[in-house]
């Protein structure tokens, strides 16, 4: 079954309902459910919306995805507001187009940019999508990961998007911008299975608002503990914030893979980066993971799309296994987690 027959096979289904308080329970279910019904036009209502988070329901970023899905799939919506712990989807035909989207908070651009990029570039004609609020969000991908590791994974999949940080947006203040450039474009099966070698490996320290100081002790670590050269750690001084984001790249013959430390208030400098040594130290040592957690919870979606894929990465975890129970009640495919040694291979296959 190729990736047309995928999406064919899953339109004029029955409407899904999903319980969002299963697996993870968080707004991957919301953000993932939008994007699979604008493309297959498949009602979907959900309920308990964010039931497991310590403050449930739809919070700002959340409700700014329904709404932008919404615009762009000319849809009919129920229980769209601030707070709602259920909501009732009824996509209409997807519009290419230019779009102006400010959360209006600190909200994460990047999650709602994950929303609608998979739809538009299921849609008719280019689209652009300026995004306003955070950029740089504790425990989202920041605009480095969507930029440097998830768009590159899908240009390998044969989509054509580009990505543009206009100005940094650090949580709580927010104050950022994106903008999304997305040319319709079908998706191909790729296998991402091992690593290969690692070519490089590159750190960022940015402090924005913020002493330099922060940023040049956190250099100093990554530098240590990493064994880089003083070329390959960039620091840089922002005015507006205030915040402050450590950054390392990790390129290697299966993509580059961007991991994320936050500065946060009465955490030492040397934490964040002894942190962030961590998780680059944590995916090297999986020595055939060719893609870390985050993306792997990322490109099943994409993969699914495109009829199927596969790829080796550290761990399943939650976020992941949800994501794929929510892509098998839209589409026939299945999704697949094997445990092989240090690492997990997931595969994604239509329905026989």
């Amino acid at each position: 079954m190729d990736a047309n027959n995928t999406i064919e096979n899953a339109k004029n289904a029955t409407p899904v309902v999903l319980d969002g308080s299963e697996g993870e329970g968080g707004g991957q279910i919301v953000r993932s459910a939008l994007s699979l019904s604008l493309i297959t036009g498949r009602p979907v209502q959900i309920d308990k919306i964010r039931a497991k988070r310590r403050r449930t329901g739809l919070m700002r970023q959340h409700l700014t995805a329904v709404q932008t899905a919404a615009r762009i799939g000319a849809a009919r919506v129920e229980g769209a507001a601030a707070g709602s712990s259920s909501i009732h989807f009824v996509p209409g035909a997807l519009q290419a187009g230019t779009y102006h989207v400010p959360i209006g908070t600190a909200g994460s651009t990047t999650l709602v940019a994950q929303t609608v990029i998979p739809a538009l570039l299921a849609a008719d004609g280019p689209s652009t999508v300026r995004i306003e609020g955070g950029t740089h969000n504790p425990m989202c991908p920041p605009f480095d990961f969507l930029e440097r590791t998830f768009v590159p994974a899908l240009e390998r999949m044969g989509a054509r998007v580009t990505a543009t940080l206009e100005r940094h947006g650090f949580y709580p203040a927010g104050g950022g911008a994106i903008q999304l450039t997305i040319q319709p474009s079908p998706l191909v099966r790729i296998e991402l299975l091992e690593r290969g070698e690692v070519r490089r490996i590159r750190a960022r320290c940015v402090v924005a608002d913020l002493p330099v100081s922060i940023a040049e002790r956190e250099a100093e670590v990554l530098r240590k503990k990493l064994g880089l050269k003083p070329d390959a750690v960039e620091i840089r001084s922002l005015p507006d914030g205030p915040g402050n984001v450590a950054t390392v790249d990790v390129e290697t013959d299966a993509g580059t893979i961007v991991f994320t430390s936050f500065g946060e208030k009465r955490v030492p400098a040397e934490k964040v980066a002894s942190n962030l040594v961590r998780e680059v130290k944590n995916f090297l040592r999986a020595e055939r993971a060719a893609v870390d957690e985050h993306l792997a919870d990322q490109l099943l979606l994409p993969m699914a799309l495109a009829g199927g894929g596969a790829f080796r990465t550290t761990r399943a975890t939650p976020h992941a296994t949800t994501n794929a129970a929510v892509i098998e009640a839209f589409l026939p495919v299945s999704v697949t987690f094997t445990v092989d040694g240090d690492s997990t291979l997931v595969e994604v296959a239509p329905k026989m």
